[in-house]
């Protein structure tokens, strides 16, 4: 037996083993990697090749430093000993990015996989991991999201822990973590004295049957079938080494986050494009602090590194001062009641999903069977508060389905004349949706079963597309675009560089293309006529208005200059926005002034200047879809205000002011309403177009920045709204007559801090469940892209979208 503090691994005797048998110990064997050469591995592979056959229980696998491991011969040396392979403790950062997919990809047969600050970026466990009931993947702050079934191979899986990550999304998350049948402790965030996921031993625990630290309780839950022993146990592994890196973890925070400029070392902006982007390797894996974490993923957090998200439970507060001291303070609510504990709970490495309003009800809802939750345990009542606090806020499925339903069961109902599904009434609504009697019902029953069944929809770009002209190839930067209102297969869209570029967006292929006239500009607005289907207004950022007829562009890139037969107008100087009204006779320009210009499109002339509309530039201006002469807008001065060409400019018909300076306004299809969005998400509300009274707030939560443009528009008709701002990554779809949320959609680069931010964003007017948004990197060094989502397909079927490096800013200017 080789012995020491030296040793490489430590080997039992078969006497040993055979005394320990006899005595019903657990005899286990322990494998140091640290010091371990790539020679070493194969006479060790040839030893556990024959374990099987030998007195011992199990192996565990533990690898604490620093030192590069080969990711294949560990692989194979773990495969070796099988069955018997109880714990995996790897420090993966030196574990290589094939070593690491092929892992993942081929499973473990271990019991407990510690994969802390690791690699993964996308979680896709696909490989068979039978065995595994703990799963420890803290401080893995490359992982953003996970696939649709990558937890479907772990029927037996109890706990699991991701402390400061960067997983934001409530629905992907919620949605992959029900494909776990056994799941009962999950963490993003930790109590301060809590090393492993149970429930914190300071907290109540009535209907828990087992505490922290308590054997009877641990065998209870059947995570350790096998006997008491002497040598380390899965246990003692977790805690020791949870408890040695909590410390350091906690000694790091504190201090990082005074030398958070001086001493953070610097990250390669190097991207590994080679690999599907499930692994990410583009620079050194570092552990970081609470602010650094989540600033680019919820830039509100980013001065909260010294708060580390507390919540008080030593002072008993009523149900509504509880919930209103979590809001105050954008905290996961915790209730407190007079059977807590009296003690401060501390959450520490805090994942970004625990700052969403709602996480813990929405967690706790969506998941049935667990048990604890970020080491608290989860009541009778909480889950009664849970249910609901999530029929309150959120749609389980599109149009307040209430169940699940097959396609073809909704079909068979249709065709038998049968009503199906089932409908909720909203409180403040007699009839937010049609009746079963509408033809409107199955059509939309189907959607919901569309859309309920793929939480992972299908983004797909449509401006990353080259053209060949000569020996060049062409990359658009888009700024702006537009749907065709008549042809379902057209978009428009303008660039950063003035160019004007018109798509098939189903298909891929370029309809028309008119390069920059001269100096670079930005084109900010666009809009098609709907009774000339072949011409657009366009208008740039220098003042230039122009009005184009698609039949008469080239259908390839080119740095020609065609004579298209353009009506070039008076220029309206900072532009920020164009609109025609519903007869193509006039149409509107807005930008930065107080001004509003009418402009004749039969004759090219402008017709007049509105002087002092607002007190404030007037970012916004928007014409009724049915009514040519009424016409709204929405300024900086705080206010929105509604027009009607045929009474003057003098008095608006209403002003509706809001709390902060208003980005977007717009008509419903049917001109019912108006949708206003503030800047930071201050106010996204849905008014009556009759008279300006609010018929609906959508509660979507602020970020502190002055500069995080919000822009929202319909979806499905005036069924739904979707919202999302220039220093976010997230769209967000509430229902426009409950207020509801959805879903979210994260949009994600490659790479830590490649997030996508939300430029623009419009509805597909043709397709339910369907959009596009105008995304770009924060990085520089990245392009913005045109991306299209569709809500009624899943991912699974299509490739994932990648993005070229090509230099462009993402422009957080205003404009529709």
């Amino acid at each position: 037996m080789v012995d020491g503090p030296d040793e490489k691994f430590r080997t039992i005797t078969p006497k040993r083993a055979k005394l320990q048998k006899s005595c019903r110990e657990l005899c286990s064997l322990q494998v140091f990697l640290d010091k371990l050469k790539d020679v070493d591995f194969p006479p060790l592979i040839d030893v556990f090749s024959a374990i099987d056959s030998s007195e011992i229980d199990t192996v565990d696998i533990l690898h604490e430093s620093p030192y590069v491991l080969n990711g294949e011969l560990v692989l194979s040396l773990m495969r070796a000993i099988n069955q018997k392979l109880r714990v995996v403790d790897l420090q993966d950062s030196s574990f290589g990015k094939d070593g690491l997919r092929d892992l993942l990809h081929g499973g473990l047969t271990c019991e407990v996989l510690n994969l802390r600050s690791s690699h993964i970026r996308k979680l896709n466990m696909i490989g068979m991991f039978m065995h595994l009931h703990t799963l420890n993947l803290d401080f893995s702050i490359s992982l953003t999201s996970f696939h649709k079934d990558c937890f479907t191979c772990m029927p037996k899986l109890m706990r699991l822990s991701m402390c400061e990550t960067r997983v934001a999304n409530l629905w992907t998350t919620s949605a992959a973590l029900s494909k776990l049948p056994s799941l009962v402790e999950l963490r993003f965030q930790n109590c301060l004295c809590c090393s492993d996921t149970a429930p914190c031993p300071a907290s109540s625990n009535d209907e828990a049957n087992y505490l922290a630290g308590d054997d009877s309780g641990l065998e209870h839950l059947d995570m350790y079938p096998y006997p008491k022993t002497r040598s380390i146990t899965t246990e003692d592994l977790l805690s020791q080494n949870l408890q040695s890196s909590f410390r350091e973890e906690t000694i790091r925070n504190s201090y990082f986050v005074d030398n958070l400029v001086s001493h953070a070392p610097l990250q390669s902006t190097t991207e590994d494009s080679s690999d599907d982007s499930e692994v990410d390797f583009s620079s050194h894996q570092r552990r970081v602090g609470l602010e650094e974490l989540l600033s680019n993923v919820h830039p509100e957090l980013g001065g909260w590194a010294e708060l580390e998200n507390e919540v008080f439970s030593g002072t008993l507060f009523t149900e509504e001062e509880g919930r209103a001291l979590a809001d105050t303070f954008n905290l996961s609510r915790i209730k407190n009641t007079p059977d807590i504990v009296p003690k401060k709970y501390i959450s520490h490495h805090p994942s970004p999903i625990c700052f969403e309003k709602h996480y813990r009800e929405y967690m706790v809802a969506s998941l049935p069977r667990l048990k604890v939750l970020d080491n608290l345990p989860i009541k009778r009542r909480d889950r009664e508060m849970a249910r609901n606090i999530f029929s309150q806020y959120y749609e389980y499925l599109p149009y307040n389905r209430q169940c699940k339903e097959s396609v073809v069961s909704i079909l068979h109902k249709r065709e038998m004349g049968a009503v199906t599904g089932h409908l909720q009434k909203s409180p403040k609504l007699k009839e937010p949706y049609p009746s079963r009697r509408n033809q409107c019902f199955f059509s939309r029953s189907i959607c919901a079963a569309k859309v309920g069944s793929f939480t992972w929809p299908v983004l797909h770009p449509v401006s990353n597309f080259s053209s060949i002209s000569g020996e060049e190839t062409k990359t658009f930067r888009p700024r702006q675009f537009e749907y065709h209102p008549a042809m379902p297969s057209l978009m428009v869209f303008g660039t950063l560089d003035g160019e004007i570029v018109v798509i098939n967006h189903e298909s891929g292929k370029l309809v028309g293309y008119l390069p920059s006239l001269g100096t670079l500009n930005s084109v900010l607005g666009l809009c098609w006529l709907r009774r000339f289907p072949s011409k657009l207004i366009a208008g740039s950022d220098n003042g230039s208005l122009q009005l184009y007829d698609i039949n008469q562009m080239p259908s390839v890139v080119t740095e020609r200059h065609y004579s298209s037969d353009a009506v070039i107008f008076d220029d309206f100087e900072q532009l920020t926005s164009v609109h025609v009204n519903s007869t193509d006779e006039h149409f509107i320009a807005s930008g930065y002034s107080k001004n509003v210009a009418l402009y004749d499109i039969g004759s090219g002339r402008r017709l007049q200047v509105f002087t002092n509309m607002h007190e404030g530039h007037i970012n916004v201006v928007k014409f009724a879809h049915h009514s040519p002469s009424i016409f709204a807008s929405s300024s900086f001065d705080q206010d929105i205000k509604m027009w009607d060409l045929r009474q003057g400019p003098q008095r608006p018909c209403y002003t509706v002011s809001s709390s902060r300076g208003n980005v977007m306004v717009c008509f419903s299809p049917d001109d019912k309403y108006l949708l206003s969005s503030a800047v930071d998400n201050e106010v996204v509300k849905q008014l009556l177009a009759v008279d300006g009274r609010v018929h609906m707030k959508f509660d979507i939560a602020s970020t502190g920045s002055a500069h995080n443009y919000t822009r929202s528009y319909y979806m499905n008709g005036r069924d739904y709204i979707i919202s999302g701002s220039c220093d976010e990554n997230i769209v967000r779809i509430c229902c426009a007559q409950t207020g509801r949320r959805l879903r979210d959609i994260s949009l994600e680069g490659r790479g830590p801090g490649n997030s996508m931010f939300v430029q623009s964003l419009r509805g597909d007017p043709f397709r339910v469940f369907h959009m596009s948004v105008l995304a770009a990197y924060m990085r520089p060094s990245s392009k913005s892209q045109i991306i299209k989502v569709n809500l009624m397909a899943s991912s699974d079927n299509a490739k994932d979208y990648s993005y070229n490096n090509q230099r462009s800013r993402p422009s957080c200017s205003m404009g529709g």
